[in-house]
């Protein structure tokens, strides 16, 4: 059995994580082992050609959980974006392959992302129709994740425990040459089992001893035009006869060294290996999404080759140009195929639910 640990970059390997990732106006970039304690992104010297005084305008900040439930997936999305705030919810019913959805724009003064991910540290946003919040405890690998929302597909609400599994996937990006401009997109991500239950319009649907969820906390500066392409499945996996714990994470972003800094994985409980950079493929463009359409991602390397199809779509579309050109894609379907862990096993994934984005921006 090949040894791909050989395809993985120095860089991708976890180092110790220190206790400020900006200090004297510079970001530290890399792969790291846990939580920063401080993350203050505003503090950097100039991360765009604007002048620091839009440097608030430029921030994105995110936070956001993707849940996987026997009957569906949910993603539940509190975001500030510097020049405004917004929270959606998207919820795929695997039954009949629906997607509801509930999305409200906010002042991005409203929109309250922690300033870490430990002691409680809170995200939240809340208006007449809506409520997010997530309690960070991630230092005891523990956070609570509670919203409702309301709008034209009805009513949503959830309030899930959840409890980490694995390792963290952490990183730290630079989108520029750190030589000329310290600009990062922070990243990272964490494998949990939940319990608690939603209700979507009336019917309630409760997390079992497969349900599994991931946070995503990430935020940076990205460039006025910019590209990423978004894949995970979650939950439990049939491997050799035995239901284990199984998650990956596959984005393709604006790395300026894929090989060297990306956020490739996939988890295990208790551990996790390192994938490497992949590309994404589509036979339609995703704005053009009717009733079915194919993504292909792969690697160099034969660690990944996955055919993921796509059985319906969210979209969110905002055109206000020249200012700002926002085309974002959810999608929910099946996957087929592989990826290989870092010693060489194969995992096929055939038949497991999954979710995506294709997301472009002009800010």
């Amino acid at each position: 059995m090949e040894n791909y640990s050989k395809f993985i970059a120095p860089e991708r390997r976890s180092v110790p994580t220190p206790k400020d990732m900006v200090k004297d106006g510079k970001c530290v970039f890399g792969t790291f082992d846990k939580e920063f304690e401080t993350m203050d992104l505003l503090g950097i010297k100039n991360p765009t050609a604007a002048p620091d005084c839009f440097k608030r305008l430029k921030l994105t900040l995110w936070e956001a959980m993707e849940v996987h439930l026997e009957e569906g997936m949910l993603l539940a999305v509190c975001c500030d974006m510097g020049i405004f705030g917004l929270t959606f919810h998207v919820f795929y019913d695997k039954r009949n392959k629906k997607v509801y959805s509930f999305s409200t724009n906010v002042k991005s003064k409203e929109t309250y992302i922690s300033p870490n991910l430990l002691n409680g540290a809170e995200t939240k946003a809340e208006a007449d129709n809506f409520h997010i919040r997530y309690i960070n405890d991630f230092q005891d690998g523990r956070c609570h994740a509670e919203g409702h929302h309301d709008g034209d597909d009805g009513h949503i609400e959830y309030s899930f425990e959840l409890q980490r599994l694995s390792k963290p996937g952490v990183v730290s990006i630079p989108f520029a040459d750190p030589q000329k401009r310290h600009r990062p997109l922070y990243s990272q991500k964490d494998f949990f089992k939940i319990e608690g239950s939603l209700t979507i319009n009336g019917e309630t649907f409760h997390a079992t001893e497969n349900s599994a969820a991931v946070i995503d906390d990430h935020r940076g500066y990205y460039p006025r035009r910019a590209h990423y392409d978004w894949l995970t499945t979650l939950g439990v996996h049939d491997a050799d006869g035995q239901k284990k714990w199984f998650a990956f994470n596959l984005t393709r972003n604006q790395s300026i060294d894929q090989d060297k800094y990306n956020e490739n994985l996939i988890w295990f409980e208790g551990e996790t290996s390192l994938l490497t950079p992949v590309t994404f493929t589509r036979d339609v463009p995703t704005i053009d999404f009717k009733d079915h359409a194919l993504w292909k991602i792969k690697d160099e390397h034969d660690m990944v080759n996955i055919e993921f199809h796509v059985d319906n779509v969210f979209k969110m579309i905002t055109h206000a140009k020249p200012f700002v050109n926002i085309e974002y894609f959810v999608a929910f379907g099946t996957i087929y195929g592989y990826v290989r862990d870092e010693d060489g096993k194969k995992y096929v994934l055939d038949g497991m639910t999954a979710m995506g984005e294709d997301k472009d921006l002009l800010l």
